[in-house]
């Protein structure tokens, strides 16, 4: 088991979060860090983190409330390809969770997740992590949802 931490984007860290990569392989099936940071600074109810291993970033999540159906989702989460096969990903999962069951809003009782249906290594990720597939989004991704 690593010591994994997330830790706010900042003035201090959002280019090092920008310098992290996905295998070219996945590269088709997230959006990048830029993009994402860019992002999140129009979106209410959410937060960009970092994903930490003692001291070094290994990743990158977002993840809040959707405004359009008030769930909570986790819109991106990426290890860095040097990273990856160390069950990492699944670690950070369990973060992100243990952060939305701290802050939990009482009417909230599911954390969504959607993923490109070919996405493998996120699919695997997503069920070690609990999450359960639901349906086919009408934009593509497989959805799955945890309940919290």
């Amino acid at each position: 088991m690593y010591h994994l931490t997330l830790k706010p984007i900042d003035k201090n860290n959002w280019e090092e979060a920008i310098h992290l990569n996905v295998k070219a392989e996945q590269q088709p099936f997230i959006a990048s860090n830029l993009y994402s940071i860019a992002e999140v600074q129009f979106l209410d109810d959410f937060v960009a983190k970092g994903i930490y291993l003692d001291h070094k970033m290994i990743g990158f999540t977002m993840f809040g409330i959707d405004p359009d159906d008030h769930q909570y989702w986790i819109y991106r989460l990426m290890i860095d390809a040097t990273y990856q096969g160390k069950g990492l990903g699944a670690q950070a999962v369990q973060l992100i969770i243990e952060e939305l069951r701290q802050n939990k809003q009482a009417n909230i009782p599911y954390v969504m997740i959607g993923y490109h249906p070919e996405n493998l290594a996120a699919k695997f990720v997503y069920q070690k992590a609990g999450f359960k597939e639901t349906e086919l989004a009408p934009w593509g991704e497989q959805l799955a949802s945890l309940r919290l």
